[in-house]
This record gives C-alpha cells, sequence and structure tokens, in this order.
C-alpha cells in the first residue's frame, strides 16, 4: 500500500517536499535571492522530469484520487509550464523581497491543480479546486507598492468566492438528486430530471468563471493587468490548462448522459466567448489587455473541442494546451522583459523595437503567428485539429464562425507584429539584457511552437493516451 501510494502521487509528493523544503529556508536563516532561485528552478526541473519515470496507473483512498497515464501527462504540461515561468521571470523575481513565499504559493496552487486533475469525486474535486484558487488570489498581490495588484488580488477573491459558492450549491443539489458525489456512480444515476439539470446548470457556471467563458470573463482582464506577469503567465497556461482539463474530463465520464444539454450549452458559449475575445482584444493598448483578451478567445477554440463529445476532441483540447504553453509563455516573456528594464507595456511602445532587439522580436512574432494559427507553427494544427473535432457534430455553421474568429484574431495579432517590425518609433525600445536564463526558455518556448507542429509523434503519443 506504501509502495503504490508512493508510486501513485509521486508528482504530489514532490511538489509537497519542495514546498516543505522553500518553508525550512524561509524560517531558517534565509537564503539570497540570487542563491535561492537558481535552486527553485533546479528543483522544479526535477518535479518536471521525475513526472516521466516510474508511472503506474491506480485508485487510492477508496475512489477519491485516481490516476492515469493521460493525468500523468497532464501534470507534466503544468509541471513544466511552471517551471518556465521561473526561467522566464528571473528579472522580477531576483528583485522581489518574498521570492520563498512566492514560490511556496505558486506551488501550493500547483499541488491543488495535480489533485484536481486526479480527484475521484466532487469532494476532492471542491477542496483541491480551493487549495489552487486562494493561493492565485495572494501573489495576484504580489507588487504591493502598486495600487491595480491589489484590486488585481480583491477582484480575484471576490470572482472565486462566487464561483466557490455556485460551485457548492451546484454540488449540494447534485448529491441531494442522486445521492452521491463519486464521478464513477453518478453517470448511471443521471436521467435528465429537472432538479440534476438545474445542478449541472451551476457546476457548469462555476467552471465557466474559472475558464473565463462569456459571459463570466469580467474580472479576467482587470487581474491578468494589475497582477505581476509572472502571476499573469501562470493564471493563463497553468490555471486555465488545469481547468480545461478537469472541465473536459467532467464533461466526457461524469456528465455523459447529459450531452445533448452541455453540447448546446457550448456552442452557444464558445460562440460567444470567441467573438468577445476577438472584439475587445481588437481594441487593447495595453499589452497583458491584450493577452487577456487573446487568452478568451482562445477559450472560444478549446470548447470547439470539447463540443465534439469524442476522444478526438480530448486529444485535441491535451494537444491545443501544450501548444498554448509555448505560445502564451513566449509572448508573456517578451512582455516581462520588456516591462521589467523599462516599464514599457503598451503596444505603441513596441514600435520599432525590431531595431534595437531582433531576438525578441523574433520570438514575440512567432509566438503571435501561433496564437492566431498561422502555418506552420504549432498553433495552426492545434486550432486544426480542435475545429476538426469539432466538426464531427455536423454543425457546419459552428465551424464556420470558428474560421471567420480565427480570421479576426489574425487581424489584430498580425497589428502587434507590423508595430514591431515596420512602424517606425522616435523612441524605440532600448537594447533589452537578457538573462541566460530568460533567453533559454525563449529559446525552449520558440522550438516548441516551431517543433510541435512538425513532429507528429507528439500528437499521436496524446491521442494513444487518450484510447
Amino acid at each position: 500500500m506504501t509502495t503504490d501510494l508512493l508510486i501513485l502521487m509521486k508528482q504530489e509528493l514532490v511538489v509537497t517536499f519542495i514546498i516543505f523544503i522553500l518553508l525550512f529556508i524561509k524560517i531558517g536563516k534565509g537564503i539570497k535571492n540570487e542563491t535561492l532561485l537558481p535552486l527553485i528552478q533546479l528543483l522544479l526541473l526535477t518535479n518536471f522530469v521525475i513526472g516521466f519515470f516510474f508511472n503506474k496507473e491506480g485508485i487510492l483512498f477508496g475512489g477519491m484520487y485516481n490516476t492515469t497515464a493521460l493525468m500523468v501527462f497532464q501534470k507534466n504540461i503544468l509541471s513544466l509550464a511552471t517551471y518556465l515561468i521561473s526561467l522566464l521571470c528571473v528579472g522580477w523575481l531576483k528583485k522581489s523581497d518574498h521570492l520563498a513565499e512566492f514560490f511556496l504559493l505558486m506551488l501550493s496552487a500547483l499541488l491543488g491543480m495535480f489533485f484536481m486533475i486526479s480527484a475521484g469525486n466532487l469532494l476532492m474535486f471542491y477542496l483541491s479546486l480551493e487549495l489552487a484558487t486562494i493561493p492565485i488570489a495572494a501573489i495576484a498581490n504580489f507588487d504591493l507598492e502598486k495600487r491595480r495588484s491589489s484590486e488585481a488580488a480583491m477582484k480575484m477573491i471576490l470572482s472565486s468566492a462566487f464561483s466557490s459558492g455556485i460551485l457548492l450549491f451546484g454540488i449540494s443539489l447534485l448529491y441531494g438528486a442522486t445521492g452521491t458525489i463519486d464521478f464513477v456512480a453518478l453517470p448511471a444515476l443521471l436521467n435528465g430530471s429537472p432538479l440534476q439539470l438545474f445542478a449541472f446548470i451551476f457546476l457548469f457556471a462555476a467552471f465557466a468563471f474559472k475558464l473565463s467563458i462569456v459571459p463570466f470573463h469580467l474580472y479576467t482582464a482587470d487581474v491578468y493587468e494589475g497582477a505581476p506577469i509572472a502571476v499573469t503567465s501562470f493564471l493563463s497556461v497553468v490555471s486555465k490548462g488545469a481547468i480545461a482539463f478537469i472541465f473536459i474530463t467532467a464533461l466526457y465520464k461524469v456528465f455523459r448522459p447529459m450531452e445533448e444539454v452541455w453540447y448546446n450549452m457550448l456552442v452557444i458559449l464558445s460562440v460567444a466567448t470567441m467573438l468577445v475575445g476577438n472584439l475587445f482584444a481588437l481594441r487593447q493598448q495595453q499589452f497583458k489587455r491584450f493577452l487577456a483578451f487573446s487568452s478568451i478567445a482562445q477559450v472560444g477554440f478549446i470548447l470547439v473541442g470539447i463540443s465534439s463529445g469524442a476522444p478526438e476532441g480530448l486529444s485535441a483540447v491535451v494537444y491545443f494546451v501544450l501548444i498554448y504553453v509555448f505560445s502564451n509563455l513566449a509572448a508573456f516573456g517578451v512582455a516581462e522583459l520588456i516591462s521589467n528594464q523599462t516599464g514599457k507595456e503598451t503596444i505603441d511602445d513596441y514600435k520599432g523595437m525590431y531595431a534595437t532587439n531582433p531576438f525578441l522580436s523574433w520570438v514575440l512574432a512567432i509566438a503571435l503567428f501561433s496564437l492566431a494559427g498561422i502555418p506552420p507553427t504549432a498553433g495552426f494544427f492545434g486550432k486544426l485539429f480542435l475545429i476538426t473535432a469539432g466538426a464531427s457534430k455536423a454543425s457546419y455553421w459552428f465551424i464556420i464562425i470558428a474560421a471567420l474568429n480565427m480570421m479576426i484574431s489574425l487581424f489584430y495579432y498580425l497589428k502587434v507584429v507590423r508595430a514591431v517590425f515596420m512602424d517606425k518609433s522616435e523612441q524605440p525600445i532600448e537594447k533589452i539584457n537578457i538573462p541566460a536564463s530568460a533567453k533559454l526558455a525563449l529559446l525552449l518556448c520558440g522550438a516548441g511552437i516551431v517543433l510541435l507542429g512538425i513532429l507528429s509523434w507528439v500528437y499521436d503519443y496524446i491521442v494513444s493516451l487518450v484510447k
């Protein structure tokens, strides 16, 4: 039993071990940031690498916790993203007065996401979700001297509390209607009664809050703008990825008997999310708000893949999230370097950047091309697989709308590329000093964007895990 626990919960235990190391460092004499940050980066890399060894499928604690090869892979994606964030935001992190506390909170959130992915019932899922959410609200306020950071944290706390209340109410109604909260037992007890549908709507709304699905997205841009870029990156990639993984698992495995209901909901909300995200992104000048509405539009495309209700949809979503990690973190990494060293955060500030920072300009361009879905970047194949999966339901008008939204997104992504490469500025961004770790992370992101589109075995591997 002990051996099974150590192997099955390997990833959670490693993260917990890192948390305790940081806790002991904090309550001790402490270590300077220049020494502590490389140690944390090494521990995060170790956490990522260990995820590929000694893996085993199984169930623990009477079905409350379970793990499969696909779940392990999903956790590895989140671990990779966390490691890349620690490399990309090295400039801001080194200047932080609370480096250990920052990673204590971030890793606590990551631990909650791991447990959430492996949750076997609604109680375990709710507790894991709270463990993942509360620390994020705390680190959103880590720019302590900036008022907008405090506002971001407050909006995050209020929206999280509201969505948690909705989730708990939905869980209580579902338990009252079925007599169980176990993921394995629930499908056989779902008969589509009005009470069950009411409970499902509340649960769906809670997921929609966490994924920033329209109309539950209103807090997103303000939180992204106010929080430090390291936190914004974590929210955009790790948090959204984890919720997308558990959301598709819940729909496909637990609420499969209600497929007709959630398919119609997904179609309507997907169209609304893509349209609102794209139209508002067109108007943005602040780069973090621009990426916030861009991420909302990307969630709309993820819903297209989820709507298929087929294994192809699950494969496409996991593949797209992996691509999204590299693409979005590359864009946020460039924004962090520029913001940290110059304080510039608007798209107009990026005009003429290619003349002084060609490396950062090309990384940003490749990232935006991938987010727009331009071949041969991996983003093109990610969106292609999502739309192909969504087309399996033969709702061709739905797919046409998704394709038209890709054209809209192409316009505003290319607007940024034009500003960087073609527009002139009297005061272009000066030469940015790129730390070695940040440069490594940007190269990894660029390589991931290119290679994931070329190496077909990555997608084939994900498909094999799903099957």
